[in-house]
C-alpha cells in the first residue's frame, strides 16, 4: 500500500494508470490496422475474379499479342530477371505506333504522352497487397507459365483478372508445382498445352530442375 499526501492509499504505484492508456490505445491502433489489412487485402483489386477496370488506353491484348504475336516480354521486360514484371515505358508503344495508326483517336493518350514524357496512368489489375512478395523471375524461369497466373491474355480486349491470388490458391501450387510446370521455353507461349499428361511432365521437371517450393510464411511474407 501506498499514499500521498491527501492520506488516499493506492494498490499499485501511480505511474501504472499510464498503462490503462497505453493499453486503450494500442487497442484501437489495432483494431484500425487490422480494418486497413481487411480493406486492403480483401478489395476487388486483391482477391476478386472479374475485376477488369477501364484503362486509360484501350489496349487489347486478344489483337496484340493473339492476332499479331506480340511476345509477352517485349513489353514486360522485367518478367525473366527481376519480381516485377513491369508496365512498358510509352516509347516502347510508339515504336510501333510512331508509324502505324498515327492518327487514331484511340491513341491520343499515347502521342500525348510521348510529346510531354508524362506518363500514361495504367491501373493494375493484378495487384498484390504490399505485405506480400511475389517474385516473376523466380517462377518464370522455372517453367511457371504466363497462363497459370493471368489466363489467356491473348484472347482479352480487356484484362481480366481470373485467379483469386489468395494465400491458399498461391500454397496449392507450392505443394503441387507439377500442375503448372512447362518447359522454360513455352512460359510465354499462352495457347500451348502438353503433348503428354501435365501431371507426368510437370513430375518429370520438377525432379530434372530440383523444384521443391517452400511453404513457409516467410517465402512470401519477409
Amino acid at each position: 500500500m501506498k499514499g500521498d499526501n491527501s492520506g488516499t492509499h493506492y494498490v499499485f504505484p501511480k505511474w501504472t494508470n499510464l498503462l490503462r492508456t497505453g493499453i486503450l490505445a494500442a487497442a484501437i491502433g489495432g483494431g484500425l490496422y487490422a480494418m486497413v489489412i481487411v480493406t486492403f487485402g480483401f478489395s476487388p483489386e486483391a482477391t476478386d475474379v472479374g475485376y477488369a477496370p477501364e484503362q486509360p488506353v484501350a489496349y487489347s491484348h486478344a489483337l496484340h499479342v493473339g492476332q499479331l504475336g506480340l511476345d509477352c516480354r517485349y513489353c514486360h521486360t522485367g518478367v525473366e530477371v527481376a519480381a516485377q514484371a513491369a508496365i512498358p515505358p510509352t516509347q516502347t508503344c510508339m515504336n510501333c505506333h510512331s508509324a502505324v495508326r498515327t492518327n487514331s483517336e484511340k491513341l491520343i493518350p499515347v502521342r500525348e504522352s510521348a510529346a510531354t514524357g508524362m506518363p500514361i496512368e495504367w491501373i493494375r489489375v493484378h495487384d498484390l497487397p504490399d505485405y506480400v512478395f511475389f517474385n516473376h523471375s523466380a517462377h518464370v524461369r522455372r517453367g511457371v507459365g504466363c497462363v497459370s497466373c493471368h489466363g489467356r491474355i491473348d484472347t482479352m480486349e480487356v484484362v481480366t483478372q481470373v485467379e483469386a491470388l489468395s494465400m491458399g490458391w498461391c500454397l496449392e501450387c507450392h505443394r503441387a508445382p507439377e500442375t503448372h510446370l512447362r518447359p522454360a521455353e513455352f512460359v510465354t507461349q499462352l495457347d500451348w498445352v502438353p503433348e503428354e499428361d501435365q501431371l507426368i511432365l510437370g513430375q518429370g521437371l520438377r525432379e530434372a530442375n530440383n523444384i521443391n517450393p517452400p511453404t513457409d510464411c516467410t517465402t512470401c511474407h519477409r
